[in-house]
Parts: C-alpha cells; structure tokens; sequence
C-alpha cells in the first residue's frame, strides 16, 4: 500500500461532509468483509521518545481528521501543514488520558523522559510523543471499526498495512523510542516488526493495562491502589504482577 495518499485525496477531503469518514470517495481498498478509508493519519513525528501505537482510528478520529483537513485545505495551507494538524486532532482525553498518564509515570517512563509527569506529553513536551496505530488507516471489519489486531498478520490487506505504512513509521522514528501497545493483538505485531528487524525487543513495552475506563479494576492493581483480596473473579492478580514484573525488569535493563 503506498505510505502516502495525502495528495491524491484533496479533492475528497476539500469536499468532505462533516460524519462520513466512510464514504466511497475515501475508500483505499477492500478485501473481502474489510474496507480500509483514507483519513490524514500519516503525519510522523520523527523527534518521538514514546510512541502509543492503537488498533485502527475509529470513527470519531476519523472525522475530526478530516473536517481539520478540509477546513485547512479550504484555507490554502500546505499538505505538510494540513497533514501534521490533522493528525493532532486524535489526542487522547478524558479517563483513558489520565489513566495512561498514571501507568507510565508509575513504571517511571516520566523519569526516563527527563519530565515531570507523561501528562506533560499532551502539552509542553508534545514533541517527544507520536501516535499511531497498527492499521494506519480507518478499518471496517463486517461494516463495523475493527476492534482487534490479532489477526492482522492473516489477511495480505492488513499485513500489507504493516509491512509497508507502520514498518516505515517506525524506520523514521529514532532508535531509542518506546514503544506502547494498546489494545487487542497489537503488542504481537510489535513483536512481528522486532522479529524483521525493524524494531528491538526492549523498546516495546508490553504489561501495561489497557489504559480504558472499562478496565479500571486492573489499573488499580497495577498502580497498587487495590488489594488482591479485593479484586472480583474477572482480574487476575498472577497474570498482572507477572506481566508488571517482566516489563519493570526489562526497563531496568533498557
């Protein structure tokens, strides 16, 4: 797939209604029950220390990635202008924010940042943070946003995605970026791009919780801010202090 289709998609970007981000003019290509549309999430930020590497831009990202598009491509601004902005507008927020801040800071990534807290990565210190995702481009599975990675590496579509668009990425960011998986199967591609040699093994950080609002009982077991007798039948405290262990010693050593 090729990694840059800015350019060949003003015209539908110029033209886009505001809550269509998968509409026909912005469809890439298909497979199959999988449909994958353009929206502008190709802008890399080669300065990155951490990078927070998602499933797929859902919906909403979508569309606000492309209203932020066509209302500066409107305004005459340039593609690299057009395309950093509207890669900007899919910041994470609310619960998932302040819960992704507290997992880094409490594995002490804050410290190996040289910040003061990773909420400072929203703001001042931005320029040290990149997010991404496995499928660069927003993904339908059945019609509905593909919620899981787990099986990106069998379909020639979505490992087409990762060998040409976040292979790259990751060649363009520096050698000492973290960096994050989140969600369902992405910590395994991850691992894919370490076994090609585009990645090294102590640079991607699996064991966090999923930073999700839905997930905040194993947060709290994470962060010590619940006891194991507490927890309910759906955590389990062996398979979180193993993967809390494993990830603390890795970036001692890293």
């Amino acid at each position: 797939m090729d990694n840059n289709q800015l350019e060949k998609y003003i015209g539908a970007l110029c033209n886009y209604e505001s809550n269509r981000p998968f509409d026909s003019q912005l469809e890439l290509q298909t497979e199959g029950n999988l449909e994958v549309f353009f929206s502008p999430f190709e802008y890399v930020n080669e300065q990155a220390k951490i990078v927070l590497v998602g499933i797929s831009p859902g919906a909403t990202q979508a569309n606000n990635a492309n209203v932020c598009a066509r209302n500066l491509i409107r305004n005459g601004e340039t593609l690299e202008a057009v395309s950093k902005a509207a890669k900007a507008t899919g910041s994470f927020s609310g619960a998932l924010r302040n819960n992704l801040v507290s997992l880094l800071d409490h594995v002490l990534i804050n410290q190996r940042l040289g910040i003061r807290s990773c909420d400072l990565l929203f703001g001042e210190y931005s320029h040290l943070l990149h997010s991404t995702s496995v499928f660069r481009y927003p993904t339908l599975l059945n019609g509905k946003p593909i919620s899981s990675a787990k099986k990106a590496l069998k379909s020639h579509l979505l490992k087409d995605m990762i060998d040409t668009c976040l292979a790259k990425e990751c060649r363009q960011l520096p050698d000492s970026a973290f960096y994050v998986p989140m969600g369902q199967g992405v910590d395994e591609v991850l691992l894919y791009l370490c076994d090609n040699g585009v990645l090294r093994r102590e640079q991607v950080l699996i064991g966090l919780p999923h930073p999700s609002g839905a997930n905040a009982e194993r947060i709290s077991y994470f962060l010590g801010k619940k006891e194991r007798e507490r927890l309910s039948d759906k955590t389990n405290p062996d398979k979180i202090d193993a993967a809390k262990y494993n990830l603390l010693s890795q970036l001692r050593t890293a």
